[in-house]
């Protein structure tokens, strides 16, 4: 396996990403519609099932080494809990943040989720300054 990039991209994974991406779960669909997509978090791009280390992250702004996990029913299997807590090692080790919502906030809080991610960004920033060049401008749709 090898990583040709800064964010540790693995291509190998690109098939099933882009089967995700075009298959997204109603709660995925719902958290990029309303909260990530079209610079809407103080204009931070998301980017949809990104390949990293050897996962796909539901949502990554790679300026924020932010990744956003959705999960499902699915997640409260203990296999599968498992499966979780050694990805989110990894990508925590590797410099990333996870931020996780299950499928039941996002559906029945989106407001609740988009604050929260909101400030995170904002506690972010006031630790380490936004890189200004490349962000080109924040978004007006701002749900403070």
């Amino acid at each position: 396996m090898e990583f040709n990039n800064h964010q540790k991209y693995n291509k190998e994974l690109k098939p099933l990403s882009i089967a995700l991406r075009n298959d997204m779960t109603k709660a995925e669909a719902c958290l990029w519609k309303y909260a990530l997509r079209a610079k809407m978090m103080k204009g931070y791009s998301f980017k949809r099932q990104r390949l990293v280390l050897n996962y796909i992250a539901d949502f990554m702004c790679p300026e924020l080494n932010l990744i956003i996990e959705a999960d499902g029913m699915t997640h409260n299997f203990s296999d599968v809990q498992i499966k979780d807590e050694k990805k989110q090692r990894a990508l925590e080790e590797n410099g990333f943040t996870v931020l996780r919502f299950t499928d039941n906030e996002i559906l029945n809080n989106i407001d609740g989720v988009f604050q929260h991610i909101w400030n995170w960004i904002e506690e972010r920033e006031k630790q380490v300054p936004p890189p200004t060049p490349s962000r080109g401008g924040h978004a007006s749709n701002n749900k403070q």
